[in-house]
Formats: structure tokens, sequence, C-alpha cells
């Protein structure tokens, strides 16, 4: 009886020490978060082609509505669609110094950020023009733009064209700028009202890009994708670049901090491949709104010469906060 009970119990600290050792090996294993991907979205409004100018270009989301540049072959028009997001409803907005539904002045117009000043509402256009329009300031009321001010952007003392431009922030007396230019950063201000003067830019930062992963897996050829403009919220940017029909975001965090070059977030990006827009799926411009869906506009084409299928779409399932 003595020997049996003896074996048990050499039986069960045998077992004990066994799931011990398994424990202590899970424990030590690291955990690794699945990475989150987002590759369906919704289209919530077109995009017409008013007075020639058919390829969408910069982009810009509000609390209630996105609003869309489109321009012409030749940069000379430029149009604004305002959509609503709850619903999709889009109207062409009224150059309100002429009383025409174009502008003459917004060159490649290639990125939009809104702001408030006083009360009032503005949008800051980049032309990706190097001189005094490098930058353009439209006040907006309701679908009625006018235009108040331009800026000269100046780098090393040299004039600089930009690619992209949103905002990190405002005090009583600032508003401080977030430029780019390929996949360099630069930071600038202005006194918070004034139509025009010198942005003198600082290099900020430099992306990363061949060592992203989307999906978990880099992207082999991505040093062949277009830069667009980019997105700001929450101390984090979104970088769209297109290859063909492919389109990609990048997510970039701890912009406030960011110096020499970083990396994107391994754990979160986007990726459209289109079968139903072969010849091209463009994201334009990107932006965090309404219920923090990562909203967008694109050019898309069914073959070359197509320009009936831009709009104003948004990735499904995801929340920013």
């Amino acid at each position: 009886m003595k020997s049996t009970l003896t074996r048990r119990i050499g039986t069960m600290k045998r077992f004990t020490l066994f799931v011990v050792f398994i424990l202590c090996i899970a424990l030590m294993i690291p955990i690794t978060a699945s990475a989150a991907y987002y590759n369906t979205y919704s289209d919530v409004a077109t995009l017409n082609n008013a007075n020639d100018s058919y390829a969408a270009q910069g982009f810009a989301v509000g609390s209630t509505y996105v609003y869309s540049v489109k321009i012409n072959s030749d940069n000379t028009k430029a149009v604004i669609y305002r959509t609503k997001m709850s619903d999709g409803t889009t109207t062409l907005m009224t150059n309100g110094d002429n009383s025409t539904t174009y502008a003459t002045y917004l060159g490649h117009a290639n990125d939009v950020v809104l702001s408030t000043i006083d009360g009032d509402y503005y949008m800051f256009v980049i032309t990706m023009n190097a001189g005094s329009m490098s930058l353009v300031k439209l006040k907006y009321v309701g679908t009625t733009y006018y235009k108040v001010g331009n800026y000269t952007i100046k780098y090393n003392g040299a004039d600089k064209s930009m690619s992209g431009v949103k905002i990190t922030s405002k005090d009583a007396n600032n508003i401080y700028f977030l430029f780019k230019s390929g996949r360099t950063l630069y930071r600038g201000s202005l006194p918070l009202t004034a139509n025009s003067g010198t942005i003198n830019v600082t290099n900020g930062f430099s992306l990363n890009i061949e060592d992203a992963l989307v999906n978990g897996s880099s992207v082999s050829n991505i040093t062949s994708y277009a830069f667009q403009g980019f997105g700001y919220y929450n101390d984090t940017i979104y970088v769209p670049l297109t290859y063909k029909n492919v389109s990609i975001v990048l997510v970039y965090r701890n912009i406030s901090a960011a110096s020499g070059t970083i990396n994107a977030d391994d754990n979160l990006s986007f990726r459209i491949t289109s079968a139903a827009y072969p010849d091209l799926f463009e994201i334009e411009g990107v932006g965090i709104a309404n219920g923090d869906k990562l909203w967008f506009n694109t050019n898309r084409r069914t073959a070359p010469g197509d320009t009936a299928h831009d709009g104003v779409h948004y990735f499904k399932d995801y929340s920013a906060s």
C-alpha cells in the first residue's frame, strides 16, 4: 500500500513539474500581436469632371464634409468638391471672387488641410510650385470659397516646392505645419492670421519605406510607388503610395518627436488591389474623420482615358480610436 502511494505521489510530482516547465516556456515566448490589415473599402461619392478637371488631387476631411480638388491637364484650372460624409451628397464649390466654379492659381493642388481661425473656415492648398504661390489660403463659407492669401516656402534660403501639407497644432499666435516632399517631412509655422509671407521650414525627418510591412510582408517594388498627399491624426501620419492599380497606406507614429529616419508601424497597414480598375487605382489623399474612419479620394481607371470613376471612399472596419 505504501509503495503504491509513493508511486502515485512521484507521478503527481513529475506531472506538476512538467506543467510548471511548460508554463515557464510559454511565459518566455514573446506574445506577437497579429497585424491589423485593411483591404476593403466603401464608395461614398463619385467626383465629376467639371471644367475639364478630370484628375483628383488634394483631399481634406472636416467634421461633416470632405473636400476634394480636381485639376485639368495643364494645371491651369482646379475645381473643389464638397462631399457630405453621412450620405455622399457632393457639391461643386463656387469661386466667390469671380462667380465661376474653378480657380486658376492652385497649380497641381496636391494636398489640402483645413483650419478654423477666429471662427472662420480656411483651406490651405499646396500647389507643388516654388515661389510666392507655394501655399494658397482659401476662406470658405458653405460651398463658396475666396482666395485670401499665398505664401513662399523656403528651405535653407531657397524656394522649395512641396507635395503635402498638414497642420499639427495651433496656439494663440501661430499655426504649425508639417510639409512633405517625397519621403522627407519638413516643419514650419506662420503667424495665426497672416495672409502672406515666407515659411522658412526645417528638416524634420524622413520615411523608411523599403522596410515597411504591408499585411506582414515587405513590398518588393515599393520604390516604384508614387507618393501623394498624406494624412495627420493624433501624432500619426498616414502615407498613401500607388503603383498602377495597387494603393497602400503606411502608418508612422510619434511624429512630434520624430527625427532622422523613422519606420512604419509593422502592425497596421492598408492596401487596395483593384481588379475593377486595372489601369489605375490611385489613392491621392487620406484623412481621419467621422467615427475615426480612414477616408480617401481616388483616381480610378478601367482603361487609359477613363475619367468617369474618381471618387470619395473610406476603408471598411477601421477605426483610429
